[in-house]
């Protein structure tokens, strides 16, 4: 574990160490949760279980670091108003990287969840590791370059300076870490989450043969982007990221698969609320899965898997059929994982959400007869495409600050 400080431009860090325990995030969240009208320390320790003294304890950590603040009071049934605390969303930041095969997209979020600053640009995946680190360190300086108000201050180039350059160690979690900011930044920032088209290893950052650019397998993405921006990088798959972002907006608990069609094919799978990646990370490579053993070539080198058949049909203008095939698909998940929501998205389903969610939703009904199951699992299209992602690519590094999913 770290032990510095890193400080931005006229905003101190966020020290991360005030989170190092369970009841901490516990408590972060439940203050993030309470929103505008705030939370009391008694409602938190009625809601934690803990003690009036530990939550004391907890709140003034996260009050000293700025995380949490005191707004107003409430009136009591009896004794004293009892004093609101409020999540102070600009205390922290997270970048988001959407790095798809044609286009980046860039989010800067605050503590809550929330875009402040976003950017695009088109990006060529198999142009080289070099001038893709290169183009994606540059759009993440310019986003947090056009968050911040003015130029940074001579202490905080200073403190920034001393800070530690750190990327995550491989197993590592981003909340169990301090801030390194080697560069003055204009806002405090905890990090940043890419997403990109897998397999990969979400563990130590490093690409597998991703589809269609076998050139970048064995590259260590994570460590190369934390060395060129010298701050905490986590990598994931988009489709991860994805359904990440989701189960953190809903607040789930439950079981869903997230279907991502667009310039190629995968599932994000979230199960008893959290993101479900497999004992080596490379859970979720749904669009290739087989289901017909003489169909055309794909890229990964089989044949017949879903997403040659999808990405097919959608070239030839036959939609309706792709819905088809993505929705046989979703029926082996409904099947295999007995998931309770069929989530799609991705800028091909965005394209004609209806005839996704009407051709993938009369497969699984049919399926749901055959098995004798009523109703069948419902289909949802989910809005967001690129920005959506990207987004979820925020929440890798949000998400373990307050202990409600892990990153």
């Amino acid at each position: 574990m770290g032990n510095g400080n890193g400080r931005g431009a006229g905003v101190s860090g966020v020290n991360l160490l005030a989170l190092r325990s369970h009841n901490g995030a516990l408590v972060l969240d439940l203050v993030r949760s309470a929103g505008a009208p705030g939370i009391s320390r008694l409602e938190l320790a009625d809601r934690t279980g803990l003690t009036p003294q530990a939550v004391s304890k907890i709140t003034a950590r996260l009050r000293a670091d700025g995380l949490v603040t005191e707004a107003g009071y409430r009136a009591s049934t009896g004794g004293k108003p009892r004093t609101v605390l409020r999540l102070v969303p600009d205390a922290g930041h997270a970048v988001g990287l959407h790095l798809d095969r044609d286009e980046l997209t860039a989010v800067l979020c605050d503590l809550t969840g929330a875009v402040v600053a976003q950017r695009r640009a088109p990006l060529n995946l198999g142009a080289g590791a070099d001038a893709v680190i290169e183009g994606a360190a540059r759009e993440v300086e310019a986003l947090l370059a056009e968050a911040g108000e003015g130029r940074p201050t001579p202490e905080a180039m200073s403190d920034a300076a001393a800070a530690p350059s750190a990327g995550l160690a491989p197993g590592s979690s981003p909340s169990l870490l301090p801030l390194p900011l080697p560069l003055p930044l204009p806002v405090p920032v905890l990090g940043v989450g890419v997403a990109l088209p897998g397999p990969l290893d979400h563990l130590h950052g490093v690409l597998h043969r991703v589809t269609g650019f076998p050139q970048w397998e064995g590259f260590p993405l994570r460590a190369a982007l934390a060395r060129r921006l010298g701050m905490p990088v986590v990598v994931d798959k988009d489709t991860n990221a994805a359904a990440l972002g989701l189960a953190a907006l809903a607040g789930a608990h439950g079981s869903f698969a997230y279907l991502h069609l667009g310039t190629g094919l995968g599932a994000g799978l979230v199960i008893g609320g959290a993101v479900h990646r497999g004992a080596r990370t490379r859970a979720g490579e749904f669009g290739h899965q087989v289901v017909q053993l003489d169909g055309p070539p794909c890229e990964c080198g089989n044949r017949g898997c879903i997403e040659a058949l999808c990405l097919a049909a959608v070239a030839r203008g036959d939609v309706e059929e792709a819905a088809r095939v993505l929705g046989a698909g979703a029926a082996n998940l409904v099947g295999l994982l007995d998931i309770e929501l069929v989530l799609l998205g991705g800028r091909t389903v965005e394209a004609h959400p209806e005839a996704f969610v009407r051709g993938v939703g009369m497969v699984l009904d049919e399926w749901a007869r055959r098995q004798g199951e009523d109703p069948a699992v419902p289909v949802r299209v989910v809005g967001g495409g690129a920005l959506g992602v990207a987004e979820g690519a925020a929440q890798l590094l949000l998400a373990p600050l307050f202990g409600r999913a892990e990153g």
